[in-house]
């Protein structure tokens, strides 16, 4: 993924984790703001504030409607937005006998910078640990099959006022939108995705065609 187009001041912290099956309770790399700069970093998926007690309960997710009435996001969403790139987002339609997994793009299968929280746990004056989770929104129609639920996409144009604390909450609100129907698509990928130790990228890899929008649903 070239993440210095999409974000040409782009300081790297940490060196950029790739994975074709990354699940939740693992590392992966988000941007923050840092001295101004966005700058990629690692964190854990689940937000693990310093007082939640038992890691489980570490939510990977967080409704946008929620982000300021839930306490667990309130406080993050205000002062720690973060983005998190990603080629693609796997969801399970259900089916009467089991799941199928479907890898979410775009349809041109550009990079995608999805919209985040992150916090920070001090396990010692010097050494911490971060953590993030995903903002959902509402699929748009032609996915809801899929899910109901997809992370809400910032473009690339937006990612600086989305990171910057100083964004006023009501504009970083506006850009928790549902994903215009033209811009994603799916397709049907194999079962293995089921299991996170499958780390092939042909769990990536389309076994049907993929499901997106026609020029007539684009343009009604």
């Amino acid at each position: 993924m070239d993440l210095e187009r999409l974000l040409p001041d782009l300081r790297l912290e940490a060196t950029p984790l790739t994975s074709p099956n990354l699940a939740p309770r693992q590392p992966l790399s988000m941007v923050r703001l840092a001295a101004g700069r966005p700058t990629l970093a690692t964190a854990f998926w689940g937000l693990t504030p310093p007082w939640l007690k038992v890691l489980d309960h570490a939510p990977h997710c967080a409704r946008a409607e929620s982000l300021e009435t839930r306490p667990m996001f309130r406080e993050a969403f205000a002062a720690r937005r973060c983005l998190i790139p990603a080629s693609g987002i796997y969801v399970w339609k259900p089916q009467p006998r089991m799941k199928q997994p479907f890898l979410v793009t775009r349809a041109d299968r550009g990079p995608l910078l999805l919209a985040g929280l992150w916090c920070r746990y001090h396990t010692s004056l010097t050494e911490f640990a971060d953590s993030c989770a995903l903002v959902t929104v509402a699929t748009p129609p032609l996915l809801t099959p899929l899910s109901d639920r997809l992370p809400a996409l910032i473009d690339a144009s937006a990612a600086r006022r989305w990171l910057d604390p100083a964004t006023p909450l009501e504009q970083a609100r506006a850009l928790l939108s549902p994903a215009p129907g033209e811009l994603l698509g799916a397709f049907p990928v194999s079962r293995r995705v089921n299991d996170p130790r499958h780390q092939e990228w042909a769990c990536g890899y389309p076994t049907g065609p993929m499901l997106r929008a026609t020029p007539a649903q684009e343009n009604p």
